[in-house]
Order: structure tokens, then sequence, then C-alpha cells
């Protein structure tokens, strides 16, 4: 797995994701387990909630706020590629709404994004509750 190809950016916002190194190997392990043989180029994108309104607005039609939006570029079906914008606003509100670490609500979107990209949805209840139990799944086999 070339975790070098896993980058994190910032939009309009200062920010920096702490333990670099070890949500990539994170990201990478859980990619492996869903069965994919490598990842592509995986950008996460780290904005305000108006940034990702208008990307949600622009590329989507839809006019709320979110926490994530994923884009998948993939274009084989054993590699994982995409774009994956993640509003740090919205995470730490979500983070004291659920009354959860704020490191815990944004590992738990950057792995949402991650399932995404693996194919899981959430659209339907039984997709989300199977998301939400691989979220699950994946944040408790941090080593971080």
């Amino acid at each position: 797995m070339a975790l070098k190809d896993i980058s994190f950016f910032t939009e309009d916002i200062t920010f920096t994701l702490k333990d670099k190194a070890k949500v990539r190997s994170w990201i990478g392990d859980t990619v492996k387990t869903e069965g994919f043989v490598r990842i592509g180029e995986l950008n996460f994108i780290f904005c305000s909630d108006d940034y990702l309104l208008n990307i949600n607005k622009e590329y989507l039609n839809h006019d709320t706020f979110t926490d994530i939006v994923t884009f998948d570029s993939s274009e084989d079906e054993e590699v994982i590629s995409g774009d994956i914008f993640i509003s740090v606003e919205r995470t730490k509100e979500n983070a004291l709404k659920f009354g959860v670490s704020e490191r815990d609500e944004l590992h738990r979107v950057v792995i949402h994004g991650v399932l995404h990209l693996c194919g899981f949805l959430d659209k339907k209840k039984e997709d989300k509750e199977l998301m939400t139990t691989k979220e699950n799944e994946y944040l408790a086999k941090r080593s971080f």
C-alpha cells in the first residue's frame, strides 16, 4: 500500500492534522482489509463550513451544511482514489453534539469518506447502519 499517495491539504482555514503518518497507515490498513490492492491518489481537504457548503451546492445541488463530501475518481475496481472534503468546523460541532472528542469525530469522518470510496453507502437505513458499524470497527482498530 503506497501511503505516500495519501495527502492532506487545507482550504480557507488554518488546520494541522496530528499524527499524519499514523493516520495514513490506519487508512492503508482499512483499504487493505476492505479488499483493495492499493491506493491511487487520495486527497483529504480540510476546510470551513462555508467552503464545503459551496461544494455541496455546486456539485451535488444540496443547499445544506455537511461534515464531508467525497468524490470518487477510481478508475480500477481494485484501487481507490478520490478527494475527500471535510469541514473541520462541522466535525468540532458534531463532537460536542455527540459527546465525543474532536479527534475521534474527525477520525470517524475521515474513515467514513474512505469507506465511501470502498463502496459503502449511507442513504438507506440499513446502509447507514452498516456504515456506522464499519466506522466503529475501524475506529477501534486505531493504535494511536
